[in-house]
């Protein structure tokens, strides 16, 4: 018996194998030269809230609307708001001129006043001391009550105290305000700008702006809507920078490189080339995600990249199935770190 049938039938059966696979997969072996892969058009998203709550009082763009970065995009009634600014303006200013008085101390015409009460109130002692020495004089002669010796004494005590008390008032004026006062009224003073800065901050927080361009994705809240700080009012699109999320099997990590230059494709825009380049690659494997739709089995670990591409004319969009080539001849990533999109 012959066996060159036995030797035939197996390159057959490999030869059909490999015919049905191309027939079901329809995707040919990827060329040595570049790697193809598969993804979705991704782009950053935040979640705009005003910074206080209140009432909105107006939201001036809707879903769609392309805005520049610091555009005001809504705004809070603010008559509340801007009457604690207000408050807290006149409340500085009174406590700045406290602290300027004291520190600026009496005035002169203060000082002269205090010296001629001091003056005063030492001849009136004088006096009363005099008249409590000559009731001493007649109370050893006899010639004088007992209890008008007492009402001498006491006058001279009494008015002894006083022209103490207005010499002392006298020096404090001179002197001026201690320097704990002044250092308790600077304290207050700043108190009193954390006030107004917070209130000027809660009011700079009733206005909306964009942090960047974009486009409003959605347009969560409506004029006359209670806004809290947690509770998002807009949707901004951040259209920069704008990538491809695809994803790189194990074996074919090795072959990609940060900054590596790459095209995308996408159905949409059939025969048009977008330039791109590798921006992430990630550090930890994981499962290819279901949404994918790559040739290779599902149960490979992959490695999420990120190809940055270039969008000129506003026409890629998020989640838009793409196709990315890295080419695998290429030097490396341009010099400086210049990307494809810098002019």
């Amino acid at each position: 018996m012959s066996k060159k049938p036995l030797i035939v039938l197996p390159l057959l059966i490999a030869v059909g194998a490999g015919a049905y696979w191309w027939t079901h997969t329809g995707v040919a072996p990827q060329p040595e030269s570049e790697l193809t892969l598969y993804g979705n058009v991704d782009i950053r998203e935040v979640n705009l809230a005003f910074g206080t709550t209140e009432h909105i009082a107006d939201l001036l763009v809707q879903e769609g609307d392309r805005v520049e970065a610091g555009q005001v995009l809504g705004r809070l009634h603010g008559d509340k708001l801007e009457a604690a600014v207000a408050a807290a303006q006149a409340q500085a200013a009174a406590q700045e001129q406290a602290l300027a008085a004291l520190k600026a101390g009496s005035r002169p015409q203060e000082i002269r006043r205090a010296r001629a009460q001091a003056d005063a109130l030492k001849a009136r002692a004088r006096t009363a001391q005099i008249t409590y020495e000559r009731q001493q004089k007649l109370a050893r002669q006899k010639l004088a009550a007992p209890e008008d010796l007492d009402q001498a004494e006491a006058a001279a005590d009494a008015a002894e105290a006083e022209a103490e008390a207005a010499e002392q008032t006298y020096g404090l004026a001179v002197a001026g305000a201690r320097v704990e006062e002044i250092a308790q009224a600077e304290a207050q003073l700043q108190a009193q700008r954390a006030n107004l800065a917070l209130a000027q901050a809660q009011l700079a927080d009733a206005t909306l702006k964009a942090p960047a361009a974009g486009i409003v994705r959605e347009r969560i809240l409506q004029p006359g809507d209670m806004a809290f700080p947690q509770n998002p009012a807009l949707t901004l699109a951040l259209m920069n920078p704008l990538w491809v999320r695809a994803y790189v099997p194990e074996s074919d990590l090795g072959r990609v490189a940060l900054g590596a230059r790459a095209t995308v494709t996408t159905d949409s825009f059939p025969g048009k080339v977008y330039r791109g380049w590798v921006g992430f690659i990630s550090p930890t494997a994981e499962f290819t995600p279901k949404n994918v739709e790559t040739p290779d089995l599902r149960t490979r670990l992959v490695y999420q990249v990120r190809v940055f591409v270039c969008n000129p004319e506003d026409e890629l969009r998020l989640g838009m199935p793409a196709t990315v080539t890295i080419p695998l001849d290429q030097p490396g990533p341009a010099p400086g770190g210049a990307k494809p999109c810098d002019p």
